[in-house]
């Protein structure tokens, strides 16, 4: 599954004292405030109970999607099944990594890959609680990642595109991971109408996110082979999902 060059590297470092396989050399280019958090100790201690689903809240309204219902969208779009290989990227603490290990059983491999230590290092403590030997965590660069071509059957990338430094060179990397008929699955931003336009440059710069038009994702996935992209709309959120066509 890792690419020959990763795989050299992870044998050469094996797994941190944290609990997850590092194969990133230093930090990478930090995009604005949002991004800084997520690499501090204190945001990843709450980020499962209460950060992400305060934000995410205050994001998608008072009628969209709960955390749960997070999780059933991101496995309908990906119609995971037992023995099925999936990627979560920028998996954060692991808690939709953990949901898809689930999902796939234990003849299914669920691998989560982030650059913040902090979150890896949470997730890992979560990880050997719970027990679960089918998932795999991995410090890494979602513009570059580490795996084979068509390594997966399914890749989720939740409330993390918008904050990626280059988001459309990591969907040409995740693309590139995922095998012919595979499901990617993606909840990021969107400007609706009720978010006035002169505004939108005002919260990129002062946040580091980014906020998609409303045709953004859906465009990007189809110009890159994805059929079947459908998209459901949640106050300022998008969720989207396609099939990558056949090869």
């Amino acid at each position: 599954m890792l690419a020959p060059e990763a795989a050299a590297q992870a044998e050469a470092a094996g797994a941190t004292a944290a609990g997850y396989l590092d194969l990133l050399s230093g930090d990478l280019r930090s995009t604005g405030t949002a991004q800084d958090l997520m690499t501090t100790r204190f945001v990843p201690a709450i980020y499962e109970r209460y950060w992400r689903p305060a934000l995410a809240r205050a994001v998608k309204g008072v009628t969209g999607p709960g955390m749960a219902e997070e999780v059933r969208i991101a496995r309908l779009l990906l119609g995971l099944g037992s023995g099925d290989v999936v990627l979560d990227v920028a998996c954060g603490p692991g808690n939709f990594t953990r949901e898809f290990a689930r999902a796939v059983g234990d003849d299914g491999l669920a691998v989560g890959i982030d650059a913040s230590k902090t979150m890896l290092a949470r997730g890992a403590a979560e990880l050997e609680a719970g027990g679960l030997a089918n998932l795999a965590l991995i410090r890494g660069d979602a513009t570059a990642l580490p795996f084979r071509d068509g390594s997966f059957d399914g890749l989720c990338c939740f409330a993390a595109l918008h904050l990626f430094a280059d988001p459309f060179p990591a969907l040409d990397e995740m693309r590139r991971v995922l095998r012919g008929g595979g499901r990617i699955a993606i909840m990021t931003s969107v400007r609706r109408q009720v978010t006035l336009p002169p505004l939108k440059p005002l919260i990129e710069r002062a946040s580091g996110m980014r906020v998609f038009e409303s045709d953004e994702i859906v465009g990007a996935l189809q110009e890159r082979g994805f059929e079947n992209v459908r998209q459901r709309l949640a106050g300022l959120v998008q969720f989207v999902g396609g099939r990558l066509a056949p090869a």
